[in-house]
């Protein structure tokens, strides 16, 4: 079952301030009357556990503070993801935990992804985290290809288009250097170059697209072009379930029982 982090923090902030606001205007007064009347003698006394906070108040008006703090660091500045998958390879790796810029597309409101401020719009490059649109509870990483009105197609050579445009891209590396089973190639997307991979062989299995990015939508790919679950296979991504543009690695980690390393530590490119 996923858990949508989001929708939880903003449920228990309301919750304590509901609960701290509530016993502000309704019930705080009564107790400290009622306690005015009844003699006090030490913090035992009855006057004293008259005036406390009960239990859920004391503990709704220690949270309440620290969780909006939290709750608006992760919607409107900075926001901790994790790289789950390889579709990313090579610009991210499997255990990277990077840093997601919340307010580079403009601010939105928690959950709803509904944009109150114009801040900016994603551009040809960028790396992205969105709501992944067949699953709106998990969080996806891709590069956006497509802007709204881009005619995009590609091949089963793996050439990109768009507007009719090939993109270019030229060979850096290959595994091996002899009949070699993977290759890297440096793509450049109208001025943002990138390094993508590509598996040697996979021709007839690769996803064929020729389409118009509807207005308001983004066409996302990952760079490992031959494992990756993107717009080729399940469409364009709304501009409401736009989260934010992937901005920095700050720490690695492999999966399982290793430490942490730093080696990769740097902008997303």
């Amino acid at each position: 079952m996923d858990l949508d982090f989001s929708l939880v923090l903003v449920v228990a902030t309301l919750l304590c301030g509901l609960g701290w606001g509530l016993d502000l205007l309704l019930t705080r007064r009564r107790r400290v009357r009622l306690a005015a009347d009844v003699p006090s003698a030490g913090d035992n006394a009855p006057a004293a556990v008259l005036k406390a906070e009960p239990v859920l108040v004391e503990y709704a008006h220690s949270f309440f503070p620290v969780l909006a703090v939290v709750l608006v660091l992760r919607s409107f500045l900075l926001e901790p993801f994790t790289i789950p998958s390889g579709s990313m390879l090579p610009t991210l790796e499997v255990g990277d935990y990077i840093l997601v810029n919340k307010y580079a597309y403009g601010l939105r409101l928690p959950v709803a992804g509904i944009e109150f401020m114009s801040v900016g719009k994603p551009k040809r490059g960028d790396v992205m985290v969105f709501r992944y649109p067949p699953k709106p509870t998990m969080n996806f990483i891709k590069r956006v290809i497509g802007l709204p009105g881009d005619h995009i197609r590609t091949t089963d050579s793996g050439d990109l288009y768009v507007n009719d445009r090939l993109m270019p891209r030229k060979l850096v590396s290959q595994v091996p250097d002899i009949d070699p089973w993977e290759q890297y190639f440096e793509e450049d997307l109208t001025g943002v170059k990138h390094t993508t991979r590509q598996e040697v062989g996979t021709e007839s299995r690769r996803k064929i697209v020729d389409l118009v990015v509807p207005q308001g939508e983004y066409f996302m790919m990952g760079d490992n072009r031959d494992n990756s679950n993107d717009s080729r296979y399940w469409g364009t991504v709304p501009d409401r379930m736009i989260v934010g543009k992937a901005i920095y690695v700050w720490v690695h980690k492999e999966p399982g029982i290793h430490a942490p390393t730093f080696s990769r530590n740097g902008a997303v490119k």
